[in-house]
């Protein structure tokens, strides 16, 4: 899902990522490090800036045992791998409170450091019931755009779009589509 604000604070000026919103109801580690991997693949294509993934949690860097915990803690460890196999150009840091993410002050009160703490442009929710929740709760409230459900891990671009969408949100969505069928390099020249 993609997330845009009028309010240029967070993420890449304004403009988020989150997943899994939609599909995955209970992701396991390898489909999570998936969902980091294809998301910041979307995110880079779409803004041209290095994705900064967080792989969000209930508690920041705890020294707990908690199998929710663990479940982060490895998915961000299997998405790194993933990603320097690919030899692909992103910031990944996990597990992370969404405050610690999203805001530099809170990250350096929770001693969270690195290039994702309070830079997170790229949200990777550990179930379908907190990703779903958080868009709609921040549309919402928010007030921000949504776009999507853009589909990855299939062999053409896709996205999904939910009955209450307005026409905005389907055509942001369409646009999003559109881009991903075209080679960034052929828009943009080599990055």
């Amino acid at each position: 899902m993609v997330l845009d604000f009028d309010e240029k604070k967070v993420g890449s000026d304004g403009t988020l990522f989150f997943a899994d919103c939609g599909v995955i109801p209970e992701p396991t580690t390898e489909q999570l490090a998936d969902i980091a991997i294809t998301t910041a693949t979307v995110a880079r294509h779409l803004t041209g800036e290095t994705p900064r993934v967080a792989m969000l949690s209930w508690a920041s860097k705890s020294t707990s045992n908690h199998p929710s915990l663990l479940k982060m803690r490895t998915a961000t460890e299997l998405a790194r791998v993933r990603a320097k196999a690919m030899s692909l150009e992103v910031e990944i840091e996990g597990e992370l409170q969404v405050d610690a993410a999203l805001d530099l002050a809170v990250a350096e009160m929770k001693q969270v450091s690195g290039p994702v703490a309070g830079r997170a442009n790229v949200l990777i929710f550990p179930d379908l019931n907190s990703g779903n929740i958080a868009f709609k709760l921040v549309h919402m409230l928010a007030g921000a755009n949504t776009f999507g459900q853009i589909v990855t891990g299939l062999t053409r671009p896709a996205a999904e779009i939910s009955r209450g969408s307005s026409a905005h949100d389907v055509f942001g969505a369409a646009a999003i589509v559109g881009c991903q069928a075209i080679d960034r390099r052929l828009l943009y020249g080599t990055l």
